[in-house]
């Protein structure tokens, strides 16, 4: 076999099938940021902590699912794939530590607790959709580069939208950017 196809097969059984990923993390994100903008307004039909259980649940759902599906898609990765997988991994703990820092001193700074309400749903978006423009270009993976830069660009546009404007650009663009992406990924 030449190298070429030994990189070939190693890059394709590291190449993990988000399809459940995204859907997971989809409906994460349609659900709850969608019950946080309903818990805006006079009179909300629940409290925001029936929002908090529905989104912190579904992202923990999805996380669990995300780390199913790509320890077992770099089980058998070697050389290339394997460094890529692991240093996407260190990505994500590295992006989200620097967004905690980043927040936690411009709430400090500026004594604004809305700073936090207002950069932690958008700067997860954006740490999240620049991580998978890595990954797409890390695995030559266009749908998932596509997915990262809509999360990217939409939970950053998200900022301009107040109060419930602002839960509903993430859970309708973002969560359904996710499940269009399930919808159109191929199978592997």
């Amino acid at each position: 076999m030449s190298q070429n196809n030994v990189r070939a097969t190693s890059r394709a059984t590291a190449l993990p099938d988000n399809r459940l990923s995204y859907l997971s993390f989809g409906l994460a994100w349609l659900l709850g940021y969608g019950a946080f903008a309903l818990t805006h307004g006079a009179d909300p039909p629940f409290p925001a902590a029936v929002a908090g259980v529905l989104l912190f649940g579904g992202l923990l759902a999805g996380l669990v699912v995300t780390g199913v599906v790509a320890v077992r898609a770099h089980r058998e990765a070697d050389g290339h794939a394997a460094v890529v997988g692991k240093l996407l991994a260190a990505a994500w703990v590295l992006g989200f530590g620097a967004l905690t820092v980043l927040i936690s001193a411009l709430s400090a700074a500026l004594d604004e607790p809305q700073v936090q309400t207002l950069l932690w749903p958008t700067g997860a978006g954006l740490v999240v959709g620049m991580i998978y423009l890595a990954g797409g270009l890390a695995y030559r993976d266009v749908p998932q580069y596509v997915l990262g830069a809509w999360l990217a660009v939409t939970s950053s546009i998200a900022l301009y939208f107040g109060g419930a404007g602002l839960y509903w650009v993430l859970a309708v663009a973002g969560g359904g950017g996710y499940l269009v992406a399930t919808a159109l990924r191929p199978r592997r």
